[in-house]
């Protein structure tokens, strides 16, 4: 029985098979035999394998313990889930299933490896899509049962934050860090491999989702050189072109003394200026407003104030508490909206004034991917931490929520951090 049936027959469901081409060596991961799992995890060189699944991004990646990229693949579900208006979860599992074994076998090629070589796996479990978390995670946990290797279960923000030490050695613990994303909009204090203190998070909807819903609502989709960008990219390029920033004010509520966020009011305000632009140049039904540049430039700069004031915020109470040393101090800005070269530059302004060391990982390691979760596998690995026995995997399960850490908020609001001069973000429009 090759691995792939015996895969399908255990969890229920078909992978479509896809041919790759190897040249004259085949270090397919289905082909070869298994070694005894190592008796400590107290070993100084050492490869990973990770496995993303969370939404809608299928990719697999080996790393070592000497932040080398071995391997890396990747299938974007971005197109597809363009043209249904949105993220189907039933859609998004079926192509994670159909994707999965060629992805990871690509990975495995590029990398010149083979299941044999590698020490661990790590695959996402939380938080995310069921149907999708569940096609990673029963893939991670087959081949570590398969070749009797250890599995590493990563929380999916978790690994956003910690990307940054893989490619900046500069990012040493504790470290401040802002995770925004399409699903996600949180503030953190890491204090290391598995302990965060969570500062703020959103209140409503995460950044991401009003970028879409601008992008939806100004139907940039219909400008043919936006069609194939995703809803943040296509408001950035779009504010590039704008003569008037400032034009139009979607300041978010902020009115309190918390490092929480607040988008939603800035989204009833947009459909309003949307519905009275339209009308003022009667635009048609599938037309793309005129003032279309000066909104989206207007509304980056007002998610980007919103941020950088409750990033501030955060810093001076990490001062009062003495919970970061002023000799090393890093904000770390991951997760999808993070690629955003506009909002980098203002947290950039804001950690110039605070002596912050600005650490924000690769565009193509801002989104979600598997080199993160191979990373995140090599910081558990390293120290030993949340590290599963092959025998000890079936009752592993997802979990479409799970919350970052140890919540201290309160004590941020019980601080009364009011009256703050913010940082004047001069230079951006």
């Amino acid at each position: 029985m090759t691995l792939v049936r015996a895969f399908t027959n255990v969890y229920g469901f078909t992978i479509q098979r896809q041919s790759v081409s190897y040249g004259a060596r085949k270090p397919n991961l289905f082909y070869v035999k298994h070694r005894r799992q190592f008796a400590s995890s107290k070993r100084s060189s050492f490869r990973i394998l990770g496995i993303e699944t969370s939404c809608d991004d299928t990719g697999v990646a080996i790393v070592n313990s000497e932040r080398q990229l071995l391997g890396d693949a990747i299938h974007n579900q971005n197109q597809i889930h363009l043209e249904n208006g949105g993220i189907l979860p039933p859609v998004a599992g079926f192509h994670h299933r159909a994707n999965m074994e060629p992805v990871a076998n690509q990975a495995f090629t590029a990398a010149g490896l083979t299941m044999s070589d590698i020490d661990a796996v790590a695959a996402t479990i939380k938080p995310g899509l069921s149907l999708s978390l569940e096609v990673g995670m029963k893939y991670g946990t087959f081949l570590c049962k398969k070749w009797k290797k250890p599995f590493i279960p990563i929380h999916h923000m978790e690994a956003h934050a910690l990307t940054a030490r893989m490619v900046d050695e500069n990012v040493r613990f504790p470290f401040l860090v802002l995770l925004i994303s399409g699903g996600h909009c949180l503030l953190a204090l890491v204090e290391g491999v598995d302990s965060f203190l969570l500062l703020g998070k959103s209140m409503d909807i995460a950044p991401g989702e009003v970028f879409d819903k601008f992008h939806r609502q100004l139907k940039l989709r219909n400008i043919a050189e936006l069609s194939h960008l995703s809803g943040g990219h296509a408001v950035e390029v779009m504010a590039r072109k704008a003569t008037n920033p400032v034009e139009f004010k979607f300041e978010p509520f902020s009115s309190d003394v918390t490092c929480d966020f607040f988008f939603s009011g800035m989204v009833t305000k947009i459909k309003h200026f949307i519905a009275e632009e339209e009308v003022k140049y009667g635009t048609t039904a599938d037309g793309v407003i005129e003032s279309a540049p000066n909104l989206c430039a207007a509304m980056q700069l007002s998610i980007t104030k919103h941020l950088c004031r409750r990033v501030e915020r955060a810093m001076l109470f990490l001062e009062r508490k003495s919970l970061i040393p002023s000799s090393s101090r890093s904000l770390v800005v991951s997760g999808g909206v993070a690629a955003n070269k506009f909002i980098a530059n203002g947290l950039k302004l804001v950690c110039d004034n605070y002596n912050y060391h600005l650490s924000v990982p690769p565009p193509k390691l801002c989104n979600d991917n598997g080199v993160m979760i191979a990373w995140n596998g090599v910081e558990r690995y390293r120290e030993n931490v949340g590290i599963l026995k092959w025998n000890q995997l079936d009752d592993v399960q997802v979990s479409t929520k799970c919350p970052l850490g140890k919540d201290i908020r309160q004590s941020v609001k019980d601080e009364k951090i009011s009256r703050v001069r913010y940082v004047k973000l001069k230079g951006l429009v």
